[in-house]
């Protein structure tokens, strides 16, 4: 005997949620697909309202919030907890949560250990792995047991040291056949979309080309089926120095930086809180306060 599902349950999409299958149809139809990122509660809501397709609940947290110099310090139960609340914001885009560095590339195994975390503990849709080679039978592992995969290849932030640095990759024609071949590969391991990263514009037109699942671009050009940006680069928030891929959509540090200050001068001042911030008690109920602190012991 079977039971019907929860709204909500881990493993079952909630009304409204975008199927994972239409992903692949979007790229079959020529529709762009826009994925960004997000960490939190209200972020998801505002990508959700916004109308985003996907929201990578990333690793770059390391940076962006935890206030790392890289991706390689968040751990599971940090990305955990922002993946569980970015799903509480978010109804309809499908959540990918980024299984951290460390997390994924001992075993088979510990990869399928660490995604059923993540769906069953903050229910993500799906999961996201960085490379190709002894990542794809991690990959074919997750897919067999149900978790569905988002392959990246390019500049993989978590083995960025092995890869001389936060560098395009794929710029020389040997490196490019090689992702070619990568992107294949992690395609027949099973992955649903592909994240390209620094990757040279025509390597990533001809990757897009060659595949059948969608390709995410981010400083990989135009050709791709569609784009992620990091949320606190494309609002303006992040302090650090933004990759020459990003478009900054609003400039938004200083706006905050400003109300802050203001919101301290004013405590400072006197003027906040006014009147009206305020709340009030009758005045029956204010005499009968006074009388009974008269009545304390001093």
């Amino acid at each position: 005997m079977t039971t019907r599902p929860r709204k909500g349950a881990p493993g079952t999409p909630a009304p409204g949620k975008l199927p994972l299958p239409e992903v692949a149809e979007m790229k079959r139809r020529g529709d762009r697909i826009v994925m960004i990122t997000a960490y939190d509660a209200p972020s998801g809501r505002i990508a959700d309202a916004a109308g985003v397709d996907l929201i990578l609940v990333g690793d770059s947290a390391a940076m962006v919030v935890l206030g790392h110099d890289s991706t390689v310090p968040a751990t599971t139960d940090e990305m955990i907890i922002l993946t569980r609340a970015v799903t509480r914001g978010a109804q309809r885009p499908l959540v990918v949560a980024d299984l951290p560095f460390g997390s994924y590339q001992v075993s088979d195994e510990q990869a399928l250990a660490t995604a059923i975390r993540f769906v069953k503990e903050a229910h993500a849709d799906t999961v996201k792995l960085e490379g190709a080679g002894p990542m794809l039978s991690r990959v074919r592992a997750l897919t067999g047991a149900g978790i569905p995969v988002m392959g990246h290849i390019g500049l993989t932030p978590q083995t960025a040291t092995m890869l001389g640095g936060f560098k395009a990759q794929g710029r020389s024609a040997a490196k490019a056949v090689q992702l070619v071949e990568d992107a294949l590969a992690l395609q027949a391991a099973g992955c649903f979309s592909i994240v390209l990263e620094a990757v040279p514009s025509p390597v990533a037109a001809r990757i897009t080309e060659a595949l059948e699942i969608p390709t995410i671009g981010i400083g990989a050009g135009a050709d791709c089926d569609g784009q992620v940006l990091v949320w606190h680069d494309l609002l303006g928030l992040y302090a650090g120095r933004a990759p020459r891929f990003v478009k900054q959509y609003a400039e938004l540090a200083p706006t905050i930086t400003a109300a802050v200050e203001e919101y301290a001068s004013e405590v400072r001042d006197g003027t906040f809180p006014e009147q009206k911030h305020t709340y009030a008690m009758s005045e029956e109920e204010l005499a009968q306060f006074e009388l009974s602190l008269a009545e304390l012991p001093v």
